[in-house]
């Protein structure tokens, strides 16, 4: 690639953003940054996510990528993403850099399969809480307006949909 990309994946739980994420920073390389871990660590450390502190994961994942792409290393941010402010933190990263951006919508469209990813799954972070199925058809989730690449995992394999992305991120790196 010419220069680095930040990847930015997004969509509910249990869409396939962790598998995908690695499959992708490995294939590339680039630096892996998943939310969820980030932010059982600050758990760990009594950080509590509430009002105006609830996107503090995001924050530090963006910085950390800010950083990454300074190197001119690529990024992978694994986060559900879903609300404007997140927009906010990704142009905020990529400002004054000669990086290219990525934003990959995941969705699943066979609600059983995404309802048995959810009640299946165990988590891989130590005291990490998964959510239940209701608490993720509860959430108020927006779709980025600014989406380069929507995958539909219920119908694109993981080696597919790693395929596309690596593709489309490819392409992204190489446009002015």
């Amino acid at each position: 690639m010419t220069r680095p990309v930040l990847i930015t994946l997004c969509g509910l739980p249990g869409t396939g953003k962790t598998t995908l994420s690695r499959a992708v920073a490995t294939a590339l390389p680039a630096q892996h940054l998943r939310i969820d871990t980030i932010e059982a660590a600050m758990k760990t450390r009594g950080f509590k996510f509430d009002g105006a502190s609830g996107d503090a994961g995001y924050v530090v994942a963006y910085a950390l990528a800010r950083d990454a792409l300074t190197l001119g290393q690529s990024a992978v941010v694994d986060a559900v993403h879903g609300w404007p402010a997140a927009e906010r933190l990704w142009s905020k990263a990529l400002t004054g850099l000669n990086a290219a951006h990525l934003i990959v919508e995941l969705t699943c469209s066979d609600v059983a399969a995404h309802r048995k990813r959810i009640e299946t799954r165990v988590a891989d972070i130590v005291g990490m809480t998964l959510p239940d199925w209701q608490a993720v058809e509860a959430r108020t989730y927006l779709p980025s307006d600014q989406c380069d690449l929507m995958i539909d995992t219920a119908t694109t394999g993981i080696e597919a949909a790693t395929a596309l992305i690596l593709e489309a991120a490819r392409d992204t790196a190489t446009r002015d």
